[in-house]
Formats: structure tokens, C-alpha cells, sequence
């Protein structure tokens, strides 16, 4: 779990304790809500949580971050009410969940970019998909300098000089939801065409914790990684790279992610159990506050994500009204 995850829900443990004998002013239901999941989703969630535990000081909302795949081992077994995710469910999860007979409505929350990041003493500004894939894909494993991928990148028709530095890789391990946005977005399509299995080299390190990926780039005069945007806000010691995804080098911003123009960008969500919803009143409450203007609207800008459009988020609460 991300650091800003441990604080938060100690945080909000803390408040529903001291709010319990005269917190907000709410419809006085009591209960609790749990939710799993994504490392990315889950400052968006702590944030709504306390939120809501303003008004509702009745209910106590624990969140957690392990990722969106172990969060959806959890909630697929009927363990949690809420998943937040950074990709869309599996097949092969939903498949899990139907089987233990737990049904859910899928609810798009806000929009992240994926970060691709370097040590701010690396002179690399720019660097393509066909680049990427050379470095950290399928093909690239065992190469321990920048330069070793150069003759994979210039292959794939990438026109960048890669320098002549340690390949130092650090990112999210297979159990994270950016994970699998990063190679769906970024390798799939290249490891196809090349008959390749569409995942990352395995020799590079992995964590779960975003904040100690970023760790690792800094530790590194010619790292490499990729994390959520939102994570980047204030890090000292790396820099963004920009994205050639076929029309250029790109900057991330949340405006360029907003529109789609920065590449490497998803949908955030949160999945919520329908039973449980029914069962719980306190359950049903928080998901209408995480929707609201109050919730969601605010979270996402406290937090530093990228909102959704009206319509979009008119959408989220037209599909949980339908449930």
C-alpha cells in the first residue's frame, strides 16, 4: 500500500472514533464499508471516505491499496463491498465473481495518465512506444545498459539515440492494475505483430507501492519506471518523460490527459457488490456520496486525479441508479 494509503486509513479509523459521540450532521445510518484494490483508485477513495464520514459519522469506511488484480481476488470472494480498479475486470474475474454468485455494477470514477519517469540527470526527453518496448518488453530481458536496446528500438523504427547507461527498471509488479493499463497501452500491440507474449521483461523491479518505485528511479542516475500521474505531484529527483505514441512527443498534464493527447492514459473505477448494496444502508450511502458533487467532484481535484466530463460522471450515477 502507497504510503499516503497507511496515513489515510489510520486517518479515517482515528475519525470515526473521535466523530462517533457528535460528528456531522447526516441521516444517523450506522454500519460499515469496506473496500480493496487498486493502489491507484485508493487516495481518490480515502478521500471520499473522510468526506462522507463528515456527514455520516455513523458509518466507518476502511480502504486499502494492494492492487486491482488482489483486490478482485478479495471482493470476488465476497470479502469487501467496494473494488476500486485501474482497468476494467477480467473476464477470467468475472468468471470468479459469478461463480460465488456476487453480482456488481461497474462505475467509471476519474481519468490518470501512467507516468513514464527517469533520474533528472538522464539526458533522455523523449521516448517512443517502439523505444519503451525495446527496454522493458518481452524481448529486452537480460539488457542491463540503455544502449543494449538500441538496435530492438531502431528495428521497431524508433529514431532515438539511446545513452550509455545502466538500464536501472523499476515499476509495478503484475498484481497492479497499471500494470496491466502500461502493457496493454503501450507493448501489446508491438508484442503481437512480433508474436510475442504481450507482458514486460520479468528481470526489473517490482513493487506494489508506488512511492517506492519512485524511490528506486531517484536512487539511479539512468533509471527508468513508470507510476500513476498522480503520484508524481512534488517528486523531487526524476523527471516525466514525454510519449511518442505516433504523433509526437507528448508531455503528461492533466489537461493533455483529460483530452487524450498524452498517450498512456485510462479510466479509473470502482466496482461495488450489488447484494451488498441492497443488505446495507450505510453501503448504498457512501456509493450516492462518492458519485455526488461533494464526493467525487471534490476528491479527484484534492487528490490531483483528472475529473470526468458531466456527461461521464452523469453516466456513473445514471448506471448506479439502474442497478
Amino acid at each position: 500500500m502507497p504510503i499516503i494509503g497507511i496515513v489515510a486509513v489510520l486517518a479515517l479509523v482515528a475519525g470515526a472514533c473521535s466523530r462517533g459521540s457528535g460528528g456531522g450532521v447526516g441521516s444517523g445510518i450506522t454500519g460499515r464499508v469496506t473496500i480493496s484494490g487498486s493502489s491507484t483508485v485508493e487516495p481518490i477513495s480515502v478521500r471520499v471516505a473522510e468526506l462522507f464520514e463528515d456527514v455520516e459519522s455513523g458509518v466507518a469506511v476502511t480502504v486499502d491499496g494492494p492492487g486491482t488484480g488482489d483486490g478482485f481476488k478479495l471482493f470476488c470472494a465476497g470479502e469487501t463491498d467496494i473494488s476500486d480498479a485501474s482497468r476494467p475486470i477480467k473476464d477470467k474475474e468475472i468468471g470468479e465473481c459469478a461463480e460465488a454468485g456476487i453480482e456488481f455494477v461497474e462505475l467509471r470514477v476519474a481519468i490518470d495518465g501512467i507516468a513514464v519517469m527517469t533520474s533528472e540527470n538522464n539526458p533522455v526527453e523523449c521516448v517512443s512506444f517502439a523505444d519503451i518496448y525495446a527496454l522493458v518488453g518481452p524481448e529486452s530481458t537480460g539488457f542491463k545498459r540503455w544502449t543494449d536496446a538500441q538496435a530492438l528500438a531502431s528495428e521497431l523504427g524508433s529514431s532515438s539515440t539511446l545513452p550509455d547507461g545502466s538500464l536501472d527498471i523499476y515499476g509495478p509488479g503484475e498484481e497492479s492494475g497499471t500494470f496491466d493499463s502500461f502493457v496493454e497501452i503501450v507493448l501489446e500491440h508491438i508484442a503481437d505483430e512480433r508474436g510475442q507474449d504481450a507482458t514486460t521483461r520479468p528481470d526489473y523491479n517490482a513493487n506494489a507501492d508506488d512511492n517506492v518505485i519512485i524511490q528506486g528511479l531517484q536512487s539511479s542516475d539512468s533509471s527508468l519506471g513508470w507510476v500513476g500521474y498522480a503520484f508524481t505531484a512534488n517528486v523531487q529527483g526524476v523527471k516525466l518523460l514525454e510519449v511518442d505514441g505516433g504523433d509526437g512527443c507528448k508531455a503528461a498534464s492533466p489537461d493533455a490527459i483529460a483530452t487524450g493527447e498524452y498517450p498512456v492514459a485510462r479510466s479509473l473505477y470502482i466496482y461495488v457488490n450489488k447484494a451488498k448494496a441492497e443488505a446495507s444502508p450505510a453501503v448504498t450511502s457512501f456509493v450516492d456520496f462518492y458519485l455526488s458533487d461533494g464526493g467525487l467532484g471534490t476528491a479527484v481535484t484534492d487528490v490531483k486525479y483528472v475529473n470526468l466530463t458531466e456527461e461521464d460522471r452523469v453516466a456513473s450515477r445514471a448506471e448506479w441508479s439502474a442497478r
